[in-house]
């Protein structure tokens, strides 16, 4: 998949891996709708994105947990764009209320339990759900994920079970739809909710935007592209 004249939307955008996106997405030409509920730092992340990528990025306030804000988020990227698809779209919503580790399952609180998963679960779900429909068979649905979804780490609470569920939740959309879902694992990233000491979220921006134009969508379809998978096919590049 060519991203020039593509339309990228990309939830969670206001920090982290979200935001070094934008500008990742941009940089190939691609026009890209980035979305948060904090405004003051969505202008913040779209326009740095658009000082390094000539004008591509777009910002929209919206809540994934509900499902009227994700469907004029939909809308508000099908006007941002040159055609009435959405080619690419990057689940990356996502919360975590807790000290990373210090989160024993049996001491969630239901509240904090409730929350985590309306939007790590429930919200990828209406991003997915929503935009499934104006994406063309070609389109990819990419979603972040880590090996805490399926190796039980200590203390990381009702997020590890959130992660667990989504990808889950990826698999059968890979079987019930036509376009591409696949979950993205770029290993332990600097941010609120993996805690300190992982990767720049920029050095794995260009991770995401490999498995959205240059992996097979056949061999994604439905997996896991992680760290490994991305280093062994793009080496000789």
């Amino acid at each position: 998949m060519e991203l020039n004249d593509a339309t990228v939307l990309i939830t969670g955008t206001s920090r982290g891996i979200g935001r070094a996106l934008l500008g990742a997405f941009a940089a190939e030409g691609a026009t890209v709708v980035g979305c948060a509920r904090d405004e003051a730092a969505l202008e913040e992340a779209v326009t740095e994105a658009n000082a390094e990528a000539d004008g591509h990025v777009e910002g929209v306030v919206a809540d994934v947990q509900s499902e009227r804000a994700v469907a004029d988020l939909i809308d508000a990227a099908i006007r941002a764009g040159d055609s009435d698809a959405i080619d690419v779209v990057v689940a990356n919503a996502g919360v975590n209320h807790g000290t990373p580790g210090k989160m024993p399952i049996e001491s969630e609180p239901y509240d904090r339990f409730d929350d985590t998963l309306a939007t790590n679960l429930r919200g990828v779900f209406a991003v997915a759900k929503e935009a499934h429909g104006v994406m063309p068979e070609s389109g990819r649905l990419l979603v972040p994920s880590g090996s805490i979804a399926n190796e039980p780490t200590e203390g990381m609470g009702a997020y590890a079970v959130s992660k667990a569920a989504v990808e889950g939740l990826v698999r059968q959309f890979s079987v019930d739809v036509p376009q591409t879902a696949a979950v993205v694992d770029p290993g332990i990233v600097e941010s609120d909710l993996s805690g300190p000491g992982g990767r720049d979220p920029a050095d794995v921006a260009p991770m995401f935007v490999w498995a959205a134009t240059g992996a097979d969508a056949e061999e994604i379809d439905g997996g896991r592209v992680d760290l490994r998978t991305w280093k062994r096919a793009t080496r000789s590049r």
